[in-house]
């Protein structure tokens, strides 16, 4: 069971990397916000052991601050 975990979390990492490529015509606010979310998911994930509502909320916290981090100028 560990194994599928570790090749999902490697998957997500992927598919997260793919889909913020095209993020170009982004703000650098917007750009902030997503990889905030995507990195708190990831870690919520990790921390939560695979939980659901885990990785929710660190996507949600990782959004969050991430937003606040690059406010605009």
């Amino acid at each position: 069971m560990k194994t599928i975990r570790q090749y999902s979390v490697g998957v997500i990492a992927a598919a997260a990397l793919i889909i913020l490529g095209g993020c170009a015509d982004m703000t650098h606010q917007e750009r902030g916000t997503a990889t905030g979310a995507v990195i708190g998911g990831v870690a919520g994930n990790v921390i939560s052991g695979g939980g659901v509502l885990g990785t929710a909320a660190g996507a949600a916290v990782g959004g969050v601050i991430g937003h606040e981090a690059t406010e605009r100028k």
